[in-house]
């Protein structure tokens, strides 16, 4: 999270490898660094009512350098003064970087009461970044126990808060041992952990370091924050953690960020707001862009822990192979794909992981190299984030709506690139979806539900499917509709995940397949019952709207291809408050798209059927009767009203059309049994009249009865013509017209 580099050279009170920190007198003139010169020309107007605040800091920060006996905040007014002054300060316009030595160093020497020292952390709220080396000089302090047990779990937590923003790692990282032998307190454990969690590299892991915490987790039981590190190790050496662990767990870390997160989300906005540039006080090598929340900083490329110089260097050198050298590769340097290509294995990940959500060659890198120790750091800080900024969840932060929306939409494009949904995502949308209420961040919510991975239907009932039924039933028609089609992308997504999968396996794993092959059809006939009952209940709740009904029968093109598309041997017919109000919609659009269902049912149905024929094993998965029995009645109801006028007398199925004749003829409809045929059914009179017009231009009494015998085939070509293939394809394929002299009669029909 370095600053974009300065062709200037500013003064550098302290020694810290950071070229763009300045000190106190060029901080503060604005509570910024200047990148550009003609920053000079833009200073704030309250800059000269600021001085004496920053004469104050710098005398408080003086103070607390001098400081030598212990002193009681009762009866020292200057030290009151002065503490009062950095906190004010912290607040209102964050530290410097020359500020975090001398605070850690007299906040953890104990020379100060606790209370002091409590305050004193809890105003270390950074305007830019933390110098590595002031982080670094507070942690020797903890070798000699000079502060309480408090202040130590203190800093620890301020330390996880603000690990993003400490300028470098290198040195830090050396330290892993000494915060590993802190996992013997309890009550720093947990934060010792997330620390651990954070610094953690394949080369950490030690086979003593896993027994100690194999012992920890004998000791203490299954605790999260062990089985976090635990995990972590297992994924960069399996070979050496051997024992099972959770596969998913809702939340790994108490939340640490305490007072520090509200104070460095307003001190960072109050400055971006003041600025009349760029913003320099987002962390990154990137250019940053007007973002407010932490996830939006986040997303810039952080410098990595490489030192910059060796970097600079390295730029100035002809073109030098990096794939060839053990030198890990940084992240803001990858600039093609070339380069992502020669050193695909050196390459050194950020810190914030959410800055890979923004970058295609860092997307390319984790597609092809699957380095699971990526995806769970990127989880747990996607986790965290979606948990602790939702808008909706905390009442705090509905003013970042539209932010939150485009950390989201991110999210979703991510998801989008890799093809495979995030599981912290999932957890987020199982928590968050009970309590939202359908309105904020619609679009982004229901795109991350098209992406939800394959789970138990138990879960999804309860987390997904419950929640969403009680929504979808309460909302707009725009809602439902929007419900369905992110629905029908959540079946496609899985579908093509089985395909993909399907492809990969080998012979020797055919149990292995046939396992996961058998939950995912159990899966994805729930998913399908579940939108064929919200379906069924939405058209009743909303008389049948054409709108509607067009999102359902859609849901149902992906449906009705499933075994030849997808090679999946499931197929599920519509529930019949689907069907049947398609077949009498008063539109053609939705008559059309039922016919072309019913066709590609049929060409599924077929080749099922002659696959078992033709195979002599016996196969694991068979369409069961009911699907054919169910299928039959449809066609018998379709082709009766359609083709034979006869769906009154023949429709078989429970919830049909089926009527007796005194019945038909106390509804006064003269002639009933031919009221849904091609001619006179309600969605296709539009096109009669039309037809009659072109073939009898001078009748104008509009005669139906014409269209018989040749007209008949007219008729149908005419159809035909206006694009109505979807009735083409099933008139072709369901019935055989066996005499086409005549129409005027029931045909001879064959099903």
């Amino acid at each position: 999270m370095q600053r974009r580099q300065s062709s200037k050279t500013p003064k550098q009170p302290l020694q810290v490898h950071h070229k763009n920190q300045t000190d106190l007198s060029a901080w503060r003139k604005g509570g910024r660094i200047d990148t550009e010169k003609s920053v000079q020309d833009h200073q704030s107007p309250n800059d000269q009512k600021n001085d004496s605040k920053q004469d104050s800091l710098e005398q408080a920060l003086s103070y607390f350098e001098k400081v030598q006996d212990r002193v009681s905040l009762k009866k020292n007014d200057v030290l009151q003064k002065h503490l009062t002054t950095v906190e004010t300060i912290a607040l209102q316009r964050g530290l410097p970087p020359e500020g975090f030595d001398v605070l850690l160093n007299v906040a953890l020497s104990g020379k100060l009461a606790d209370t002091v020292n409590t305050r004193l952390l809890k105003s270390l709220i950074p305007a830019s970044v933390i110098p590595e080396a002031s982080v670094v000089s507070s942690v020797s302090w903890l070798c000699v126990s000079k502060c309480s047990d408090n202040v130590q779990l203190l800093f620890l937590r301020w330390l996880i808060t603000v690990f993003d923003f400490i300028d470098h790692k290198e040195q830090l990282h050396a330290l892993y041992g000494f915060f590993f032998s802190f996992l013997q307190d309890e009550k720093m454990c947990p934060y010792v952990c997330h620390l651990l969690y954070l610094l953690t590299r394949k080369e950490s892991v030690k086979p003593f370091r896993i027994r100690r915490l194999l012992d920890l987790q004998a000791k203490m039981g299954m605790q999260p924050h062990l089985q976090a590190l635990l995990s972590l190790y297992k994924l960069f050496c399996p070979q050496l953690v051997t024992i099972n662990l959770p596969g998913k767990m809702k939340t790994y870390f108490k939340n640490s960020e305490g007072p520090w997160k509200a104070a460095i989300n307003t001190v960072r906005r109050r400055n971006q707001e003041n600025s009349p540039v760029s913003k320099p006080l987002l962390l990154g090598t990137a250019q940053p862009q007007s973002r407010k929340r932490k996830w939006n900083t986040q997303l810039i490329i952080p410098a990595s822990s490489t030192n910059k110089n060796n970097l600079e260097e390295d730029r100035e050198k002809n073109r030098v192979d990096l794939y060839s050298m053990n030198e890990s590769f940084p992240v803001e340097q990858l600039q093609t794909f070339s380069q992502l290509l020669q050193n695909i294995h050196h390459l050194e990940f950020p810190s914030q992981m959410g800055s890979v959500l923004t970058n295609p060659l860092l997307l390319h890198y984790m597609n092809c190299i699957k380095d699971e120790s990526i995806y769970l750091r990127l989880y747990y800080w996607m986790g965290q984030t979606l948990q602790e900024e939702c808008t909706w969840c905390v009442a705090d932060n509905s003013q970042y709506e539209e932010e939150f929306k485009d950390f989201l939409e991110t999210v979703y494009k991510t998801e989008c690139f890799l093809q495979e949904g995030f599981s912290s995502c999932e957890v987020f949308l199982y928590k968050s979806l009970p309590l939202w209420d359908g309105f904020c961040c619609r679009s982004q919510i229901l795109r991350l539900v098209s992406w939800i991975p394959l789970s138990s239907f138990s879960e999804m009932k309860s987390h997904l499917y419950d929640p969403l039924a009680q929504l979808f039933f309460t909302s707009s028609l725009y809602f439902k509709c929007s419900v369905l089609e992110s629905l029908k992308e959540l079946l496609q997504n899985w579908l093509n995940w089985h395909v993909i999968h399907l492809d990969s396996e080998s012979d020797s794993e055919v149990h292995s397949l046939n396992t996961t092959l058998s939950g995912l059809v159990n899966v994805v006939a729930e998913l399908i019952h579940f939108v064929g009952w919200i379906s069924t209940v939405a058209l009743r709740l909303e008389n049948n709207p054409t709108f509607l009904l067009y999102f359902i029968l859609d849901f149902y093109e992906t449906v009705c291809d499933m075994y030849l598309r997808y090679n999946l041997p499931l197929l599920i017919m519509p529930p019949a408050g689907v069907f049947y109000p398609a077949l009498l919609s008063m539109d053609s659009v939705s008559l059309n798209q039922l016919c072309y269902l019913m066709y590609r049912y049929r060409t599924n149905l077929v080749a099922a059927k002659e696959n078992e024929l033709s195979k002599k094993k016996i196969l694991q998965f068979k369409f069961s009767s009911q699907t054919y029995q169910e299928y039959n009645q449809y066609i018998i109801a379709m082709v009766g009203c359609l083709w034979t006028s006869s769906a009154f007398q023949k429709d078989v199925h429970p919830q049909g059309l089926r009527m007796d004749d005194e019945l038909l003829k106390k509804t006064t409809v003269q002639e009933f049994k031919t009221s849904f045929n091609i001619v006179y059914h309600p969605a296709m009179m539009g096109y009669a009249v039309l037809f009659l017009q072109q073939a009898w231009p001078d009748d104008t009494t509009f005669n139906f009865g014409l269209i018989k015998g040749k007209k008949w085939n007219w008729y149908l070509e005419y159809l035909y013509a206006q694009g109505l293939k979807g009735l083409k394809v099933f008139i072709e394929s369901s019935i055989n017209r066996v005499s086409q002299a005549s129409h005027s009669k029931a045909g001879n029909v064959q099903v």
